[in-house]
């Protein structure tokens, strides 16, 4: 049985890539639906079918917006999520949250018995070649991996300006309460040197949660085995999405069948909101938060 994830940091676009390879019909997944009911503990058995039958997110409603309608009178709507309720009750508790990444050193046998208990259900169940994951935030890919030897992982990333621009927008961004009191912990002294030498810029904040966020992933892909990670940009998915797709299918084990082909075109990708940072955020702040990140923007391809 095999499990693979999507992961990424938060509005990096990794839920569109989940949402598109979800339309294979090997690719299995929990539902939104599956996660309103974390006591049913529902294993999925239609979600694929369903999905795939269905039409895609409406373009620009944001995933809380969508999934608020999953559960809708006469507008249940089956599509891929994170899980977290029912990750955390039926894997183990602040899966969803943890104050930094959950390592392979983290996994105990009561819980690596419930991880695949519960993903191997699943997978079961919906009669699938591999399950497909999505995990946003710290990576939790070393956790997976020691349950699952062969995880694969396609990790979504996106030009982190963007990311803090969307973040400052979010009802869910707990950097408000300043970084004692968000779900990324404490902030390592260098860190917390720069946020105050700012002025305690909001911005430069979300600038460095994403930067100790790509930090995480990179020391991730550093500890997973070869040629069982692959690393997308959002930038260059919706700019050619078949290249990208087939990439990301192809790393999983499989093809681009006419069913997914029927599936994909029910998408409209465009380049959206990729520089909209640069009309929300003042030019001093976009200066500010670029300076924090410059080498990591540097280091995934993103000029400054």
């Amino acid at each position: 049985m095999s499990l693979a994830v999507v992961a990424g940091t938060g509005r990096c676009g990794s839920t569109l890539v989940q949402e598109l390879l979800c339309r294979h019909p090997g690719i299995g997944f929990v539902s939104g639906v599956d996660d309103k009911l974390p006591k049913l503990n529902l294993a999925g058995k239609h979600n694929g079918r369903l999905y795939r039958r269905g039409a895609p997110r409406p373009s620009g409603m944001t995933s809380l917006a969508y999934s608020r309608k999953l559960l809708e009178r006469g507008r249940v709507r089956v599509a891929p999520s994170e899980a977290y309720q029912l990750l955390d009750r039926h894997v183990t508790p602040g899966f969803s949250r943890p104050c930094r990444d959950l390592l392979a050193s983290d996994m105990t046998p009561w819980v690596s018995g419930r991880a695949r208990a519960f993903f191997d259900a699943r997978i079961e169940a919906q009669r699938c070649d591999l399950l497909l994951q999505h995990v946003t935030g710290w990576p939790r890919t070393g956790f997976l991996h020691a349950v699952y030897p062969g995880l694969k992982v396609v990790n979504v990333v996106r030009d982190g300006r963007a990311v803090v621009n969307s973040w400052l927008q979010m009802g869910w961004w707990d950097g408000w309460r300043g970084p004692e009191n968000w779900y990324l912990g404490p902030l390592p002294q260098p860190l917390r040197d720069r946020w105050e030498t700012s002025g305690r810029s909001f911005p430069v904040l979300a600038g460095l949660g994403w930067a100790m966020l790509m930090t995480a992933y990179a020391d991730a892909r550093a500890a997973h085995p070869a040629g069982q990670w692959l690393d997308l940009r959002y930038e260059d998915v919706v700019a050619d999405p078949r290249k990208e797709l087939t990439k990301a299918l192809e790393f999983l084990g499989l093809d681009w069948s006419p069913e997914f082909e029927q599936g994909f075109r029910k998408h409209e990708l465009h380049g959206g909101r990729g520089d909209a940072y640069r009309r929300e955020l003042t030019p001093p702040q976009i200066a500010d938060v670029e300076a924090v990140l410059a080498d990591q923007l540097t280091q995934w391809g993103y000029a400054v």
